[in-house]
């Protein structure tokens, strides 16, 4: 469909609303795609929120390890919410199109909740190297007070990040086409409708994919390969899969996440191909928050344990 750009546009120039991509022609498919984003979108709201609900009622998980999952829940909770709503109104609606200041909200609550499960998943990580690397130091390293300053720094971050990336972008005027070759306002086809030379727009946004998620995932491996070394020197093989079981569940998050998120943001725009892109985009913001509860529940006999006495409670 071709769009009338003159339309949403102020002065002839600087575009003031855009329209997202179909992701379906079809009416019969963009409905079964409404339907399925939906359930999934549900599965993800609910499966977080019984997560966080379990830790905070059961006081036997009050530990740093649960307090993080606590933050990485309503962070994923946040995540969807901050992208899909507005994607599923657009399968079902002729009014695709999103306004400048409605989309530069949209891609600072992406950026922050992206950023800060970034950090998140390396203080996770870094919770587990202090649990099995240094056990009688634990108590006293991952404290209350440790934990509170690791979760809101994490936060900090994604916020400051996500603030100036969303400023930095939207300083900037967009001549069209109006269209986002997406289905929400991320940053790489955002940038792609700019005016003039956007070379070092790029490179500073690929500056800060290399400190936002590159760094984060070299604290990851280190903290891992510290693990590996301990646990392989473990006399005991119970002791080595009991350490493995409780590594295993984060491990899988963070292939889920930095898989796709790499591939993204890491690789050059010129190698990126918009199906794949929006292909990506559909399993990190759909698919992966709604597998991270299913992953940490059956991983972890703790919070299927707690989540049976949760529902235990509100069924009584």
């Amino acid at each position: 469909m071709s769009l009338n750009c003159s339309l949403w546009q102020e002065n002839n120039f600087s575009i003031k609303r855009f329209a997202f991509a179909k992701l379906c022609e079809v009416t019969e498919q963009c409905f079964l795609l409404f339907i399925l984003i939906l359930l999934m979108l549900l599965v993800s709201l609910m499966g977080n929120a019984l997560i966080s609900l379990a830790i905070w009622t059961n006081s036997v998980l009050h530990t740093p390890m649960y307090f993080f999952l606590t933050n990485l829940s309503l962070l994923e909770i946040g995540y969807t919410c901050s992208v899909i709503p507005k994607m599923l109104q657009s399968l079902v609606s002729e009014a695709q199109g999103i306004s400048r200041e409605g989309c530069a909200t949209q891609m600072f609550f992406f950026s922050f909740f992206g950023i800060t499960e970034c950090c998140l998943l390396a203080a996770m990580a870094f919770d587990r190297y202090i649990a099995i690397c240094s056990p009688l130091h634990y108590t006293m390293q991952m404290s209350h007070g440790v934990c509170a300053q690791l979760a809101m720094i994490s936060w900090g971050v994604g916020c400051m990040i996500g603030l100036g990336q969303t400023n930095y972008i939207f300083s900037l005027d967009f001549c069209g086409p109006c269209e986002i070759e997406h289905f929400f306002c991320d940053l790489p086809p955002i940038l792609k409708l700019a005016c003039g030379d956007t070379s070092h727009n790029e490179a500073a946004i690929f500056v800060a994919a290399i400190l936002c998620i590159s760094s984060p995932f070299l604290l990851i491996i280190a903290s891992y390969g510290r693990i590996l070394a301990a646990v392989l020197v473990m006399p005991s093989l119970e002791g080595r899969h009991k350490a493995f079981s409780t590594c295993s569940s984060h491990l899988l998050v963070v292939t889920l996440f930095y898989g796709s998120a790499s591939i993204t943001y890491l690789i050059p725009k010129a190698s990126h191909s918009p199906g794949i892109d929006k292909l990506l985009a559909l399993f990190y913001t759909v698919v992966t928050p709604g597998l991270n509860p299913i992953i940490y529940s059956l991983r972890n006999k703790e919070i299927k344990a707690a989540l049976w006495r949760t529902l235990g409670k509100r069924e009584a």
